[in-house]
């Protein structure tokens, strides 16, 4: 698995658009997406990341050759430009079934 991470500084009255955008994408995954979050830093409210996990290196870089992918287009359209970072997942604890 893999783990994108686009982070970026969004002003404050434009938080809405990418909150709009991130919830306006859930109904087009592309194949090997697993999940997705969008997250607000608790110490800098300005401070926002979608974190995405895919199933391979192989899926990403499918989804990659498509178009600019729509992580870095949710934040241009609040007026920001993300970093990119991406991560090998070495492992993985998750809770028990309940």
């Amino acid at each position: 698995m893999v783990l994108t991470i686009l982070e970026a500084t969004v002003a404050p009255e434009r938080t809405g658009e990418l909150q709009a955008a991130f919830r306006g994408a859930a109904g087009h995954v592309p194949p090997g997406f697993i999940r997705s979050h969008l997250l607000s830093a608790a110490a800098d409210p300005t401070r926002w990341r979608i974190e995405t996990l895919w199933t391979s290196r192989e899926a990403l870089a499918a989804m990659r050759q498509t178009g600019t992918p729509a992580g870095v287009l949710m934040f241009r359209a609040s007026g920001a430009e993300p970093s990119l970072n991406v991560y090998d997942v070495a492992s993985t604890i998750e809770a028990p079934p309940a």
